[in-house]
C-alpha cells in the first residue's frame, strides 16, 4: 500500500494533483489508514499513470473516468482525439499561414476589415470554396451553349488548399476569391462565353498549335524591341494570321484579320489569365509563364494601320 507521498514520489505527480484526481473518483483511494489517510495499493498505481497519460494526451477527466470505468474504449478515445487534434493542426497551420501574408503586406498596412475576410477566406471548407468557384461558373455560363468539355474543365478546375498550405497558397486564394466575384470580371468571362458559343468548334489541336505561334513569333519580336505598328513586324505578323487562317480553312484576307483581331480583343485577358495562375499557386501545378504580352503584341499589329 502506498500513502499519497509515496504515489507523488513514484509518478513525479504533485500530493495537490493526485489528491484532485482522488477527489474526483478518477483514482480513489484503496483504503484509509486508522487515522483516515489515503492509502493506494498497486492497482491505483496503475490507474494514476494510465491517468497522467491520458491528462498528457489532452483528454478531458470526464473521458478518463468513462474509460476507467469501462464505459467507453480507450481506443475510440484515442482515436476521436487524435482526429480532433488533426483538426487543430490544420486551423493552426490556416493562422499561421495567414499571419504570415498579413505579415508580409507590413508595408502596405492590411486594416481590419481586409484582415476578416481574410481569415474568414481561409478557414473555409473544401466545399465552401468549391462553391465560390460554382457560383461564378452557374453564372457565367447561365444560358449560354457553350462548348460542355470547357464547361466540365471550369467546374473541375476548383481550388484545393493542402492541409498546410503556404502562405503564397492562401494569399492566391484570397485574390481569386475577389477575382471572381467581381462583377466587371464575371462580365468579361461571360462575354467571352457568349462570343465562343456563336464559333465552331475549335480544334484543341489547332489550338494549341496556333497559340504556340503566337508566342514563339511575337514572343521573339518582343524580345528584339520590334515596335507591333512598325514596318518589321509585317513579316512576323504574316506568319502568325497565316497559322490562323490555316486551322480555319480561311483565305488570309481584311476581312479575315478584322475577324481575328476581335476574336483575339475578346479572349485576351488578363484577369483570366491570372485565374487560372491563381488555380495552379493554389492547387500546386507547374507555373506556366506569363504569355498575354504576346497576344497583346499580335492584337497591336492587327490594329496598325495598312494591315
Amino acid at each position: 500500500m502506498h500513502s499519497i507521498g509515496e504515489l507523488a514520489r513514484i509518478t513525479g505527480l504533485s500530493v495537490r494533483t493526485i489528491r484532485f484526481y482522488s477527489d474526483s473518483g478518477a483514482v480513489p483511494p484503496t483504503e484509509r489508514s486508522e487515522a483516515g489517510y489515503r492509502r493506494y495499493d498497486d492497482e491505483a498505481l496503475a490507474r494514476l499513470e494510465l491517468v497522467r497519460t491520458l491528462r498528457d494526451l489532452g483528454i478531458g477527466l470526464a473521458t478518463i473516468r468513462r474509460v476507467l470505468d469501462r464505459e467507453e474504449d480507450v481506443t475510440a478515445v484515442a482515436a476521436a482525439h487524435a482526429d480532433a487534434i488533426d483538426a487543430q493542426i490544420r486551423t493552426l497551420h490556416l493562422r499561421r499561414s495567414v499571419l504570415r501574408v498579413i505579415a508580409a503586406r507590413a508595408s502596405a498596412p492590411t486594416d481590419p476589415k481586409e484582415m476578416d475576410t481574410m481569415n474568414r477566406l481561409a478557414r473555409m471548407t473544401e466545399s465552401e470554396r468549391r462553391r465560390i468557384v460554382e457560383d461564378f461558373v452557374d453564372e457565367t455560363f447561365a444560358g449560354v451553349e457553350a462548348d460542355p468539355g470547357f464547361v466540365a474543365m471550369m467546374r473541375s478546375a476548383t481550388p484545393a488548399l493542402p492541409d498546410d498550405p503556404s502562405p503564397e497558397q492562401i494569399d492566391a486564394w484570397i485574390e481569386l476569391a475577389g477575382l471572381v466575384a467581381d462583377p466587371a470580371f464575371r462580365a468579361r468571362v461571360r462575354e467571352m462565353a457568349v462570343r465562343g458559343s456563336g464559333d465552331p468548334p475549335s480544334d484543341p489541336e489547332a489550338a494549341r498549335h496556333t497559340a504556340a505561334v503566337v508566342n514563339e513569333k511575337a514572343g521573339a519580336a518582343r524580345a528584339q524591341g520590334i515596335d507591333p505598328a512598325a514596318p518589321e513586324a509585317g513579316p512576323v505578323l504574316n506568319e502568325i494570321v497565316g497559322a490562323f487562317a490555316a486551322a480555319d480553312a480561311r483565305a488570309d484576307d481584311a476581312a479575315f484579320r478584322d475577324q481575328l483581331r476581335g476574336r483575339l480583343e475578346t479572349f485576351s485577358d488578363e484577369r483570366v489569365e491570372r485565374y487560372w495562375q491563381l488555380l495552379g499557386i493554389i492547387n500546386g501545378w507547374p507555373s506556366v509563364p506569363s504569355t498575354m504580352g504576346d497576344w497583346r503584341w499580335t492584337i497591336a499589329a492587327l490594329r496598325a494601320p495598312g494591315r
